[in-house]
């Protein structure tokens, strides 16, 4: 399997612009920019999706969740 996925995709014009400024100044490739701020991205998404499954749980901050509902959240048997 390559390293790589070729992708085509379609930007508002402003945020095209803003890469291809971004991409001049920083001499660096636009796949690059794309990559690295998606990579950012879904990190702010990892926590937001954490932070939802944490809310979610049904236990309340005070109690104690057991080992076992941990390892099935995680799906560790």
């Amino acid at each position: 399997m390559s390293k790589y996925n070729r992708i085509n995709i379609t930007l508002p014009g402003a945020v095209s612009e803003e890469l291809e400024i971004v991409s001049k100044e920083l001499n660096s490739k636009k796949s690059h920019i794309i990559s690295e701020a998606l990579e950012l991205y879904f990190d702010e998404l990892d926590l937001a999706i954490a932070e939802k499954r944490l809310n979610e749980l049904e236990y309340s901050k005070d109690k104690t969740v057991p080992a076992e509902d941990v390892w099935k959240e995680l799906g560790i048997h």
